[in-house]
């Protein structure tokens, strides 16, 4: 297969080729180790037609070049000498005669063997069959450094080809070198990457500068294709960095310790006080005795100091200044602790309810769908697929959320009115979400097992309707978090775009309005979806987060869910008009 070079990307020209078998999306593809295996095979193919070489020779050369054709060709054509002697390619194979030796001496061993049993690279250099055997098997168990492997003589630079490691070494030792071979195809370009999926063997082509990062390979992972991490927007990708490195790093050890402990006066360990009286003794060998509050030795304490609960010397202390410093570097490091514990846990939970989602969404695709097409009137599997949607849905917004508490730790604790904003809109989406898996869990449990009043049609119409309000919840989530809360400015107003019910309540949390006491020039220049409660500009006709109509309808005063103008009862909590 002849692959086409692009000059204006020289190391990605061997990605730029189409083929039948892949799964391609807008802007990437889904590459199995065969489809990559025919295009690293076909590079090397054009290779060695071009420059009159062998393959083996046309692969070392092309693995030395980073697989670009272009700069292979440039090179060659340039100084094939210079390119040679870089790679370890000789222009003729030396040929030593030994017409009247028996046996020849291998350069390793030093045993002597017949020359049937004897081997050499290009270079000539002869060693036997066993030393041949465990110096190209180690350097493969080593790494992928065995790609540019040369010649065990320590004055020679020859370079020894895939020719000799198929015919000298073991079925697993030569699978495991052409497995090296076939990654360093795709690790070698920019454009694609393996998935990181443990045993999955497929490759993600991406289109650069096509926008989104987020990817699903054929293995039913999805990741980001730019770090590799886990899809995480509405974050970047540097802050995920950030957040992974301090989930794992001592630093949190070190701020507790200096949250929660005061060191020993005389050995300096730190020692942490529970509960008890201030009269502290610190661990063998050390054991000195010590006052938790001023840290002075217990011998010079006792009742004229304030007895075994109180300290005067540290208050006289603390009132001259001398202890200010220390405790509010406790204290911050403490507020910091709090600060972080609040955000760490509220983004694990998230991440063990999306886990606990996907078990949920796998029972019922092996039980509760069953279940539902042998009811009476039961439905079909492709009626029932609103009921998968709603799981996916639910575990897409498990993951938006859960990365949402990263962004929120790292959003500037000053910007008062930007976090404001960003918990209003995290809250609204979280409630949207949560009313959206009780229904796929408790509602379906139910229905399933008849305790339900309300019939199949509907629950569907129910669940549908959350699955789309929840959808755009999160949409107008995601993209106000990736336009950096754009609504607000940075002297803690709202722009005048932001005219949502977000800006409002904003404003009415700083100015101390209660709910409900939207001026009279914000009534005027948006109205209130009756399904969502979210206010819209003006001129449009169309919600802007759940896309229902202006007027028609009714909101329910319990749950505010958007019914139709003939429905008398709620069709979310079944509350009378």
């Amino acid at each position: 297969m002849m692959m086409e070079n692009n000059e204006g990307d020289d190391e990605e020209g061997y990605l730029d080729s189409d083929d039948s078998d892949d799964d391609t999306t807008s802007h990437y593809i889904v590459l199995s180790e065969d489809d990559i295996q025919r295009r690293q095979e076909g590079d090397i193919l054009e290779v060695s037609s071009v420059l009159s070489i062998s393959t083996f020779e046309a692969s070392i050369l092309l693995h030395h070049y980073n697989w670009s054709i272009t700069n292979l060709n440039d090179a060659w054509f340039a100084d094939e000498e210079k390119v040679r002697t870089a790679v370890g390619l000789l222009k003729k194979p030396v040929i030593i005669q030994h017409p009247k030796a028996k046996k020849l001496t291998c350069g390793i061993c030093f045993d002597n063997y017949r020359q049937h049993r004897m081997h050499a690279a290009a270079c000539g250099h002869l060693f036997c069959r066993s030393c041949w055997n465990s110096y190209i098997s180690t350097s493969i168990n080593d790494g992928p450094g065995c790609l540019m492997l040369r010649c065990p003589d320590p004055s020679c630079g020859a370079a020894v080809g895939q020719e000799m490691i198929n015919v000298l070494v073991s079925d697993e030792a030569k699978a495991k070198y052409a497995r090296y071979l076939l990654r360093s195809y795709v690790e070698a370009s920019r454009k694609s990457k393996w998935c990181p999926a443990p045993g999955c063997g497929y490759a993600v082509e991406f289109v650069l500068g096509s926008g989104s990062y987020d990817v699903s390979c054929k293995c039913t992972h999805s990741f980001c294709w730019n770090c590799t991490e886990e899809v995480h927007r509405p974050v970047e990708c540097d802050m995920v960095a950030k957040w992974i490195l301090k989930n794992s790093a001592e630093s949190e050890n070190t701020t507790w310790i200096l949250a929660n402990s005061k060191p020993c006066p005389k050995c300096k360990r730190p020692i942490e006080k529970r509960d008890g009286c201030m009269h502290m003794t610190c661990t063998p060998p050390c054991k000195f005795e010590f006052c938790w509050l001023c840290l002075g030795s217990w011998s010079d304490h006792g009742n004229k100091t304030g007895g075994f609960y109180a300290c005067n010397r540290y208050e006289i202390a603390r009132k001259e200044g001398k202890y200010d410093r220390t405790e509010e570097r406790r204290q911050m490091a403490k507020r910091s602790i709090e600060r972080y514990t609040h955000y760490y846990e509220r983004w694990a939970a998230n991440e063990k309810s999306r886990v606990k989602a996907m078990k949920d969404l796998q029972a019922m695709q092996t039980v509760h769908v069953e279940k539902l097409m042998s009811m009476d009137n039961g439905q079909s599997e492709l009626q029932l697929k609103f009921i998968t949607e709603a799981w996916l849905q639910i575990i897409e917004c498990r993951l938006v959320l859960k990365w949402t508490y990263a962004y929120g730790y790292y959003l500037p604790e000053h910007e008062e009115t930007k976090m404001q904003f960003f918990e209003y809109l995290q809250g609204e989406a979280e409630s949207g979400l949560e009313r959206l898996h009780q229904c796929a869990e408790v509602d379906l449990k139910s229905l399933i097992e008849g305790k339900s009043q309300e019939n199949f049609n509907e629950f569907r119409n129910k669940l549908s309707g959350l699955t789309t309000v929840t959808r755009n919840y999160f949409e107008n989530l995601v993209r106000a978090l990736e336009n950096g809360l754009a609504d607000v400015d940075t002297f803690g107003a709202c722009s005048k775009s932001g005219n949502s019910k977000a800006s409002i309540a904003v404003e009415e949390k700083k100015s101390g309005r209660g709910e409900g006491t939207i001026s009279r020039s914000q009534q005027q220049q948006s109205w209130s979806c009756e399904s969502c409660t979210y206010f819209n500009q003006e001129s449009p006709t169309i919600c802007q987060i759940c896309n229902q109509h202006r007027g028609g309808s009714w909101s329910c005063g319990r749950c505010t869910y958007f019914n139709n103008a003939s429905a008398t009862l709620c069709l979310m909590c079944n509350q009378q008009r």
